[in-house]
């Protein structure tokens, strides 16, 4: 009976659960369809009014009656959609689960997304921008709006986003009109963009409904599981039942047994002296086997206890009471598992009681012991009254169970293979890394003969001479060539060690072994990095200069001669910052392709550096060959290019040098070539240039020049000199042009021209624009103290001060240590510095500006600047170039391009300063085209500060 009731619990669970399951998928699809009707009304409506705005915002009396039946249709299709939805809101939930309501619910989605796809199509006119911009915006946040609600189902958001953003889109990208494909191509975007959000909005909605129906199906199965347990305990009220019925017979049976115990009595008395004899053999078998007895009465909790000093350091009398003395010595975490012992078996559901625990020794360390017991007495009710044991010390025991398992978690995690052997060389056991590297399971390898696994007869001939090896020696180490399951060969380390018994007799072999697989690949990496370069694959430094050296030993032996290019691409730091490594990466790889491309013939063709290139020719015949073949590398690096998204034009600046006509040792051979690069590179770049005694002249004379130059900073040999500015309005003096002059204590004074180019290319002229502007601002604040003039003084700027980043901050330093107000200050950039990187010297000048200094565009008119970026620089003042002034005739056409200049720079709010005026006959030009501003030798010379001040004390005495 009790069977049968199991059976019918376990039938009734699986219908149940099947029932759950069916509940749980039918429920899924009701609640996607009810998140997609509840979700349709609002953008139902808001499609409704975005499609009354571009009604609006269309209506003309061409296309009044296509609009009209739009708009109409429109109307229509929105009243249906929200009937749809009222009608399924008001449907019972058996019905709404019908597949008809989500077939009709995709049929409007797709209505309406052919419906706003007619409107982008056949409404929006082709011409007028405004109406582009508005309509398609109204009808995308429509799409916008719908496909965030039908983003709970991927099939209803491509059912409406595909049909009216696909045709949309193709019609507007294969247009004639550029405009409209502009739109067609932020169509795809948004599409592309409403896929992800759909994918995302889905996966959420997926899993909330997962997690909530999951929470549904755990709450049926527990209410099973109840209904389950009730069945479970009427079974047991029956073996209850049962089992007081047995107690009954029991109790009957011991009254008869105490009679047959009163007619053995006599009987017992005459055995108690052999139990005596045989307690006192119990006794000593106890203490040869160190067990401990222990007899513990339940009801008094009183323990006795045997051999308790031996097992837990205590004398007898320290444990009298279980729960009071032992108790609290045991270990917390076997506290639990002990008590669950103890209440299985006092139930009668263990024939014995058996534990292992911890316990606090007196010394202070944790013992193990192994606790063996029965119930031998109970009360009336069944309850235990008193239990029989023994107990025993297994710490022993357990630290070698625990050795023996850390040893096995060793040969298993081991990152070696290790391999055991019998006698025979079978295995009998391997580890994983074994396992891994070789390919084999487990099943494969244990019990097999090492030789089964051999094939060649190489392979046993050797694994003959290594079994010699290790009855010999005992050892045996090497390195082997392998084979996997998938006979794959690879290379094995492998270290084998004899074990040999008590007795001297070999009981196991022990094999360690790795595989080097990696370790040879690596080498091989290694191996390759040191010679060639990662980037592009050429030779690098190292290897190009072996090469070199080899070279010149067989030039030497056979009377060749060699030549030597060193390459270096221009401006390659500038495009390296402006467009980021990634694409510069990318251009070294192709300069590198089109170089292999470019010089077949070359011997070798390595990268030195960043943007250095070397090519070594061997045996190169002529220098005109040698030129025609440099100049055919030039015009192959300068064909355009495409990295990423951009059409770049990249030069290159070359030079070279021969060996034995310009030198004899390697060294000097690569310095030359250097020397000749930059000598090209100082030239404008995308040329080249032999190396000549005279360049290398030039060269030591630029290198001594520069040595200088440093002194001069670091000495104060720089000095500041002042060109005054005429106010043509009142012909007064209201500005002042700082520029540096070079004192050299030799040379007396060094031409600008000189040394600036020199500070520009070795970065020197950073703290030179420093020091012009702490000297000018200084200068100018001191002569307003003096009481001499408020006049505005003007620093150049160089491109070095710009990218440095730190401008604004170093302006607002002097200004703030010289005290000099900031509109006193006015600072000048050329033209065509200010297009070399357009944003961040806007985003510098709008900083400049913020502090209230004059900003000016110098040499204007020289730099093809665009318009549309010459009204983005928040500058005060444009000053025309001196080309443009030497000849103002009145039919000229340099008079034309300054009026226009002026004509232009007014016309933004822009004052006007022309430089190099020399005559009165170009300031009387200028003036009557009301320049504002002139400066030139007519007005003054650049002169040190001392004279300066001449100047103007005379113009006080004018004014």
């Amino acid at each position: 009976m009790t069977a049968l009731t199991s059976a019918a619990v376990a039938e009734l669970t699986l219908d149940t659960s099947h029932e759950i399951d069916q509940q749980f998928v039918t429920g899924i699809a009701v609640e996607r369809t009810r998140l997609l009707y509840q979700g349709s009304r609002v953008p139902t409506l808001f499609m409704l009014l975005n499609g009354l705005a571009c009604a609006y915002l269309l209506w003309t009396p061409q296309n009044r009656w296509l609009l009209s039946g739009w708009l109409i249709w429109l109307v229509l299709l929105a009243v249906l959609r929200l009937v749809q939805v009222t009608a399924f809101n008001a449907a019972p939930p058996s019905r709404q689960a019908h597949p008809h309501w989500r077939r009709n619910f995709l049929f409007g989605a797709l209505a309406s997304g052919l419906t706003l796809a007619f409107a982008a199509i056949f409404l929006v006119p082709v011409d007028v921008f405004y109406q582009q911009a508005l309509v398609y915006g109204l009808i995308a946040a429509a799409i916008l709006s719908a496909s965030v609600a039908y983003a709970v189902s991927l099939s209803a958001f491509l059912t409406f986003a595909v049909p009216c953003l696909l045709p949309s889109g193709a019609y507007l990208l294969l247009s004639d009109n550029a405009l409209q494909r502009a739109w067609g191509l932020l169509d795809g975007i948004l599409l592309l963009a409403l896929l992800v959000v759909a994918w995302q909005v889905n996966r959420l909605v997926q899993r909330s409904l997962l997690q909530r129906f999951q929470n549904l199906a755990l709450i049926g199965n527990l209410e099973h599981a109840k209904l389950r347990a009730e069945g479970l305990n009427v079974e047991l009220a029956r073996e209850i039942e049962q089992r007081r019925r047995a107690e009954r017979e029991l109790r009957g049976a011991h009254r008869e047994l105490e009679m047959r115990v009163a007619e053995r009595t006599l009987e017992l008395d005459e055995t108690t002296h052999a139990l005596s004899k045989s307690q006192a053999r119990l006794a000593l078998a106890l203490e040869a086997s160190e067990l401990g007895l222990w007899d513990w009465d339940l009801q008094s909790d009183q323990v006795h206890h045997s051999q308790l000093k031996e097992i837990f350091g205590l004398e007898p009398g320290a444990v009298q009471v279980m729960l009071r003395d032992l108790k609290p010595r045991l270990h917390p975490d076997d506290l639990p598992v002990l008590r669950r012992a103890l209440v299985e078996h006092m139930k009668g559901r263990t024939d014995g009681y058996q534990i292992e625990y911890r316990i606090k020794h007196a010394a202070g360390h944790w013992v193990w012991i192994e606790d063996r017991g029965r119930a031998v007495e109970h009360d009336a009710r069944g309850r235990v009254l008193r239990m029989l044991g023994t107990r025993r010390d297994i710490s022993a025991r357990k630290q070698q169970e625990q050795q023996q398992q850390l040893a096995a978690t060793v040969f298993e995690a081991a990152s070696e293979g290790i391999v055991i052997l019998d006698p025979d060389y079978r295995l009998l056991a391997v580890n994983r890394a074994f396992r891994q590297v070789t390919g084999y399971r487990q099943d494969e390898l244990i019990g097999k003969s090492v030789i089964s696994f051999i094939s060649s007869r190489e392979a046993r001939q050797q694994y003959q001479l290594i079994r010699l090896e290790l009855e010999q020696c005992g050892s045996w180490q090497g390195e082997l060539l392998e084979a996997r399951k998938n006979g794959e060969l690879y290379p094995q380390w492998l270290q084998l060690n004899v074990v040999r018994d008590s007795r001297g007799n070999v009981s196991h072999v022990v094999g360690f072994f790795a595989d080097l697989t990696s370790r040879r690949e690596s080498e091989e990496r290694l191996r390759y990095l040191s010679h060639y370069d990662q980037l592009t694959g050429l030779a690098n430094r190292s290897l190009f200069r072996e090469r070199l050296h080899d070279a010149s030993q067989r030039a030497r032996q056979s009377g060749r001669s060699l030549a030597l290019l060193h390459i270096d691409l221009d401006r390659f730091k500038l495009l390296n910052d402006s467009l980021g490594h990634d694409v510069a990466d990318q251009l070294l790889r192709q300069m590198s392709r089109r170089l292999s491309q470019a010089v077949p013939e070359a011997d070798t063709l390595a990268r030195l550096s960043g943007d250095e290139f070397g090519v070594l020719l061997d045996s190169y015949g002529s220098l005109s060959s040698l030129a025609r073949m440099a100049s055919r590398l030039l015009a192959k690096l300068r064909v355009p290019m495409t990295v990423g998204d951009q059409e770049l034009v990249i030069s290159a600046s070359v030079g070279i040098s021969l060996w034995p006509d310009n030198a004899r040792e390697i060294s000097a051979l690569i310095s030359q070539a250097n020397m000749a690069m930059q000598h090209a590179k100082h030239l404008g770049g995308n040329t080249f240039q032999f190396f000549t005694d005279n360049l290398q002249a030039c060269t030591l004379e630029r290198l001594q020049l520069e040595t200088q130059l440093r002194k001069a900073i670091d000495e104060g040999q720089l000095e500041v000199f002042y060109q005054p500015k005429l106010c043509l309005a009142d012909d007064s003096l209201n500005g002042a042009e700082a520029l540096v002059r070079w004192r050299h204590p030799l040379l007396g004074l060094v031409p600008p021209g000189d040394f600036i180019g020199l500070a520009e290319e070795t970065g020197l002229i950073a703290p030179i624009g420093e020091f012009v502007l702490r000297e000018a601002c200084r200068q100018a604040r001191e002569w307003q103290r003096q009481g001499l003039a408020q006049i505005r003084v003007s620093v150049n700027l160089s491109v070095h001060q710009l990218r440095q980043g730190n401008l604004t901050s170093l302006v607002r330093q002097v200004l703030e240590e010289t005290d000099l107000e900031a509109h006193f200050l006015e600072l000048e950039l050329t033209e065509s510095q200010l297009m070399e990187n357009v944003e961040s010297v806007i985003s510098t000048f709008h900083q400049l500006r913020a502090l209230g200094v004059k900003l000016a565009i110098d040499d204007f008119g020289t730099g093809y600047s665009s318009l549309s970026y010459l009204k983005r620089f928040p500058v005060d003042y444009v000053k025309i170039d001196q080309t443009f002034i030497r000849d103002l005739s009145a039919g000229g056409e340099d008079a034309a391009i300054t009026r226009a200049i002026i004509a232009l720079a007014h016309s933004l709010e822009l004052k006007v300063v022309a430089e190099g005026v020399e005559t009165q006959a170009q300031m009387d030009f200028l003036k009557a085209h009301h320049c504002d501003e002139i400066q030139g030798y007519l007005i003054g010379r650049p002169v040190p500060a001392e004279q300066f001040v001449e100047v103007l004390r005379d113009q006080i005495k004018v004014f």
